[in-house]
């Protein structure tokens, strides 16, 4: 790793830590956005199915409208959330094809990379 002038290692950049992962970036995405406590707190909300718009997850996780907006968008780049809108609301639930796409390639990456 290169060494910064103040002697400690430069951070690396976005392509070398993608080039070295080996995970596809839609799986990178997956693992980033169950990666914070707030968005593991927001998934315990759609078990068995729930579907839910985003002002039902902010007043549930007490957390504002705009974080939980937020939020979701981030689970959904991962692929652990869809979504589909009637009028003007927007409601979320599992993406349970996404989550599977996504750990079926985490186990084969780690399968042959440890």
């Amino acid at each position: 790793m290169q060494q910064a002038t103040s002697g400690r290692p430069a951070p690396s950049t976005a392509s070398q830590v993608d080039a070295l992962s080996g995970l596809a970036p839609e799986t990178q995405e997956f693992l980033k956005a169950l990666g914070s406590p707030t968005r593991q707190r927001i998934m315990t909300l759609f078990a068995r199915g729930a579907e839910l718009s985003v002002g039902e997850v902010a007043e549930r996780t007490g957390i504002s409208q705009a974080t939980a907006s937020q939020q979701l968008t981030l689970l959904r780049r991962g692929r652990v959330v869809t979504s589909r809108r009637d009028g003007k609301t927007v409601y979320y639930r599992a993406d349970r094809d996404g989550t599977l796409a996504a750990l079926a390639e985490l186990q084969s990456y780690l399968a042959t990379c440890c």
